[in-house]
């Protein structure tokens, strides 16, 4: 057979969401950003939901919420895990 079959993985829109009406700022912070806070800052709408979609591979992950420099879960997402704090992260499974 002439060729060769390739195996693409295709990234997937994810969105996230986190209602802070009173919040300053908000940062979605994962281990597919490595919990870098430069990488996926929040935008705030007018009804105090900050929202951020970002595009990632099919897999499993942890993130969190750094909202005015103190650690939130996503309210909307019963999956946790716990961290090597003592607290817990969020999990999302990204399906292929």
């Amino acid at each position: 057979m002439a060729g060769t079959i390739k195996n693409v993985i295709n990234r997937r829109r994810i969105d996230f969401e986190l209602k802070m009406p009173k919040a300053r700022q908000v940062i979605l912070m994962a281990d597919f950003n490595q919990w870098n806070p430069k990488t996926h800052p929040m935008r705030k709408e007018e009804n105090g939901v900050w929202r951020k979609t970002v595009m990632i591979y099919p897999g499993r992950y942890e993130y969190r919420f750094w909202v005015d420099g103190e650690w939130y879960n996503d309210p909307l997402n019963t999956l946790r895990c716990p961290n090597c704090f003592g607290s817990e992260n969020n999990i999302i499974e990204v399906l292929s």
